[in-house]
């Protein structure tokens, strides 16, 4: 008997992968809270995170007070693991990708002011998270790398749901 052999097919492409990874790092204070997003394996990373529009400490220590102008990309460290603190990692597929991404966009860009008690890192990360249908602290006064391993113990095995249109 004679086997009948097939062509082989090729392997179906594997859906492209994203991530949203929130993330804590020590710094000169209590620590800052931002968020590494992309495109799962590529080495390219976009950072997004608020904090004082200065490497100055006077807008830092100001924004104790009041608001100060802030900046929503990277700050010093960021991209450096040797000061990461907490980590929590959710992946999503291209199309929830595509709307988180754009929100975060969209709150990088009408995210003009930094306030240590109010508009802060955690705050900025925190609106992203719910965004994203996540379970959140109920404070964003804790420590930036509280608040992350709090979030990773909240949403353990959570699917994302993505919020309507901002």
């Amino acid at each position: 008997a004679e086997l009948a052999v097939q062509p082989a097919k090729p392997a179906p492409k594997a859906a492209a992968r994203y991530y949203v990874d929130f993330r804590a790092r020590t710094a000169s204070s209590y620590g800052h809270a931002f968020i590494w997003y992309g495109r799962v394996g590529q080495r390219a990373v976009e950072v997004a995170g608020l904090h004082p529009a200065t490497d100055s400490v006077i807008p830092y220590i100001l924004g104790h007070i009041i608001p100060v102008p802030s900046e929503t990309g990277k700050s010093y460290g960021d991209l450096d693991e040797q000061y990461l603190t907490a980590s929590y990692r959710v992946f999503l597929s291209e199309a929830e990708a595509r709307k988180v991404f754009a929100y975060i966009k969209h709150k990088q860009a009408t995210s003009p002011v930094w306030n240590a008690a109010t508009i802060n890192c955690v705050a900025f990360i925190s609106d992203i998270a719910q965004y994203m249908g996540l379970e959140v602290p109920g404070s964003n006064l804790l420590y930036p790398e509280e608040w992350v391993n709090r979030l990773r113990t909240l949403n353990r095995g959570r699917k994302v749901q993505i919020a309507a249109a901002p």
